[in-house]
């Protein structure tokens, strides 16, 4: 993280956290963790492809699916998010 250039801002509903990678780190951030102190941090994850994929494999086909239900399982595809939407396509 570079943190000059890490910023706060809170209102009385809602606080943002921005967060700016250091120069040479490149990539999709995955995920992050939260919380009041290290012992009680939350995983979330970020929408990206990888993401979206691994979280159906566990939804739609449990560890006891057989190949042949893996291969016919839809195709999910993330193409495009920003802060107002997401975009993907099934097949």
């Amino acid at each position: 993280l570079v943190s000059p250039e890490t910023s706060v801002n809170v209102s009385a509903h809602n606080a943002a956290i921005g967060l700016t990678k250091a120069p040479g780190n490149t990539g999709p951030w995955e995920k992050f963790y939260f919380g009041l102190d290290a012992s009680t941090l939350q995983e979330r994850l970020f929408v990206i492809e990888e993401n979206i994929d691994g979280f159906l494999d566990t939804v739609l086909c449990p560890s006891f699916c057989s190949q042949s239900a893996l291969e016919s399982q839809p195709l999910i595809e993330a193409l495009d998010f920003t802060e107002d939407r997401i975009q993907i396509r099934l097949k």
